[in-house]
């Protein structure tokens, strides 16, 4: 036992000779010196030796413990001497390593400013699931089975008989389900459409809903609301046009152009006075309430904002594309 002890601290100076990480000095100092470590397994053997052999492999293990606990101490504080100079060596005149500051994506910033003009307006802002069933994505919303716009707001069916939303006016229904009237919410998120990805279509986009319900709300009031919008958005000469339209879900119904000095009249968006059987299904009485009810793609509004010719550079992640925003 005694040669047992003496090979043992022959191989833990060995090891802490050639120890240069600090990080694993206590991992060795435990392996020597810890509870279950190489010394404490020996010197628990001494009581199968005899007694005069136990004298002498105590005094033994008594030295060892000593000269281990010295030489650990000894390498500590030369790591730790080693880590100090280090440190001093470090040149803090030097310049520091900077990195560029990352940024909203472009799309992200449009729905903020937009959400943000129509809180000033009195909005709130609600967000509904982006899996919904046929029922609050067609039918509650004056879209029943056979109904040709139906094809003109197709999406993605899952093999649960659920489907992703094709847009954010399923908020909508959802919202006058649980709030009785007055009501003003604007509703951002995406939405899925199985359309031919090209420079203006995509498969996934975002768009912003807007629903306003009250006992005499009218068509001015949508006028006023979206003219508001527009000359915060994009600037207080801004001029719309309102273009009668045909939508399931709001009658009367209009597009609304911007007027460009260079491009003319643009379409922006969707609008018009929300359908009784739209009313209906929310579970609001329209001889009682009228409503108003409009949508924007968000990435149509950040294409013209911005002069982007292509949708596809949202999605891309190219950054020299999103550093310019």
């Amino acid at each position: 036992m005694i040669e047992a002890l003496k090979k043992l601290e022959e191989d833990a100076r060995g090891e802490l000779s050639v120890l240069t990480d600090p990080k694993s000095f206590q991992d060795l100092k435990n392996k020597y010196l810890g509870r279950k470590g190489l010394f404490a397994s020996l010197s628990s053997q001494i009581g199968q030796l005899t007694p005069e052999e136990r004298r002498l492999a105590g005094q033994e293990v008594n030295r060892v413990k000593l000269a281990l606990e010295e030489i650990f101490s000894e390498k500590e504080k030369s790591l730790a001497s080693q880590e100090n100079s280090f440190v001093k060596k470090i040149d803090t005149t030097l310049p520091g390593t900077f990195y560029t500051p990352g940024s909203l994506h472009p799309l992200t910033q449009v729905i903020q400013d937009i959400t943000e003009i129509f809180e000033r307006l009195g909005f709130r802002i609600v967000e509904g699931p982006e899996v919904e069933t046929e029922y609050y994505n067609f039918e509650a919303l004056n879209i029943p089975l056979n109904h040709p716009a139906r094809d003109s707001f197709d999406t993605f069916y899952l093999e649960n008989g659920k489907l992703l939303r094709s847009q954010t006016s399923t908020v909508q229904i959802r919202v006058m389900e649980k709030t009785k009237p007055p009501l003003k919410i604007i509703a951002p998120g995406k939405v899925f459409r199985p359309d031919a990805t090209d420079a203006t279509h995509s498969f996934m986009f975002h768009q912003i809903e807007g629903l306003m319900v009250d006992e005499t709300v009218s068509f001015a009031d949508l006028k006023g609301v979206l003219l508001s919008f527009a000359q915060q958005f994009f600037g207080d000469k801004t001029k719309l046009r309102f273009r009668p339209h045909f939508f399931p879900f709001t009658e009367p119904s209009a597009e609304i152009d911007i007027f460009w000095e260079s491009k003319g009249w643009l379409e922006i968006l969707g609008a018009g006075m929300v359908h009784p059987q739209v009313l209906r299904a929310g579970g609001i009485d329209p001889e009682k309430y009228a409503g108003f009810a409009f949508g924007m793609g968000v990435e149509r509004i950040a294409m013209l904002k911005y002069g982007v010719e292509d949708i596809r550079q949202f999605f891309e992640n190219d950054i020299r594309f999103l550093k310019q925003f």
